[in-house]
């Protein structure tokens, strides 16, 4: 679990060893922030060169006794993999892993650039002495990278349905107002901060922020918490803090967003006594890479597969493409991500085989001469 790696680069860097990859640790730390150990491995020299990228981190478990299974056994029952991290996303590492080793047998003189594995163990951490910081490394270090791989589980019921080829951005905003705590029955002796809270909140639930375009759903704003802590039926409580999530595409920025929180609590409590406090936090901008020669790379492998092309989306969460997509074009494809996170995830074997093969068809084509 993150930050703990417990032995998992090991077994990949062993892997990669044995396939002829060069295998460089990257650990990274910074104050405030737990310890992140790295890995990045690389075959071949020059260009074109495709970098398939992940995590080796994984979620808690949560309830350990609701597993049907030692949730890091890796146990196989009725043709599924059973452990946490099986497809958030260790089975793609080792898919990808199978695909190259494939590769190397079938054209083993075929490539004419290079192939790279940079693998983080802080992705569902904090994501800052990660896939970052490993960027940035390799950027120091003068290599190029011309398109990215990532393997998260993007297929939402059955393998093949979908590619991401870009992500929405997110922003995180606390509110706090401040009043006067006092009596109820006394209330002109307090300044209650709720009843100015809820009006903020009122107004900037009630805004459309945009209708969505070609590639991307439209903006949402959430409402996660609304807190006073104030556990007393008679008192009216010092402070009221609500906490938002916006959920941006590319017709916003979140520095515009955050203005306009901003503004609008700001305007509320215009000419009362009331305090307002406001901390946006953005984890990460609206992308989108343009469908063209990469996307139809992993199509046509996917179509080959399958006889039926995927869906390019956006949806779902953020991932570490957010950073990836400043150094060069990046999509993410891996298995069905519907049990990730959950008590007995999962993958059926077959899907890990299928995954495989379909990595090996965009290899085989990304080099072909």
């Amino acid at each position: 679990m993150t930050p703990e790696d417990a032995g998992a680069l090991d077994v990949l860097e062993s892997s990669l060893q044995s396939l002829g990859f060069t295998c460089t640790r990257l650990p990274f730390s910074e104050p405030g922030t737990p310890d992140v150990m790295n890995l990045f491995a690389k075959w071949g020299d020059g260009r074109p060169h495709l970098c398939f990228a992940g995590h080796t981190d994984v979620v808690p478990v949560g309830d350990v006794d609701a597993w049907s299974v030692d949730p890091f056994a890796a146990e196989i029952r009725d043709g599924l993999l059973i452990g946490r991290g099986a497809t958030d996303m260790k089975g793609a590492i080792a898919a990808f892993v199978s695909a190259v080793s494939r590769f190397q047998e079938v054209r083993p003189k075929a490539l004419n650039g290079a192939i790279s594995f940079l693998i983080t163990g802080d992705e569902e951490g904090p994501a800052i002495n990660g896939t970052k910081k490993m960027l940035s490394w390799l950027q120091g270090q003068g290599d190029q990278i011309d398109h990215c791989l990532v393997g998260e589980p993007t297929n939402p019921a059955v393998l093949g349905d979908m590619v991401k080829i870009g992500r929405r951005g997110s922003l995180n905003t606390v509110i706090r107002v401040d009043g006067v705590q006092g009596h109820v029955a006394y209330p002109h002796l307090a300044r209650n901060p709720v009843p100015p809270l809820l009006a903020m909140l009122s107004e900037l639930t009630a805004r459309p922020l945009d209708e969505g375009n070609d590639h991307f759903q439209a903006s949402n704003l959430e409402v996660t918490s609304v807190d006073v802590g104030n556990m007393a039926t008679n008192v009216i409580p010092a402070q009221a803090t609500a906490r938002l999530n916006i959920r941006f595409n590319n017709e916003q920025t979140g520095e515009d967003l955050a203005r306009w929180i901003e503004q609008t609590c700001r305007q509320k409590i215009s000419g009362s006594d009331f305090k307002v406090s406001i901390e946006s936090d953005k984890t990460g901008d609206a992308f989108v890479t343009e469908p063209g020669a990469f996307s139809d790379l992993i199509t046509k492998a996917v179509k080959a597969k399958y006889g039926k092309a995927p869906e390019l989306s956006t949806s779902g969460g953020t991932s570490d493409a957010r950073f990836i997509k400043d150094y060069c074009p990046v999509a993410e494809f891996g298995l069905i991500g519907a049990t990730m996170h959950k008590v007995d995830e999962c993958v059926a074997v077959s899907d890990i085989r299928d995954l495989s093969d379909i990595y090996f068809d965009i290899l085989d084509g990304y080099f072909a001469v």
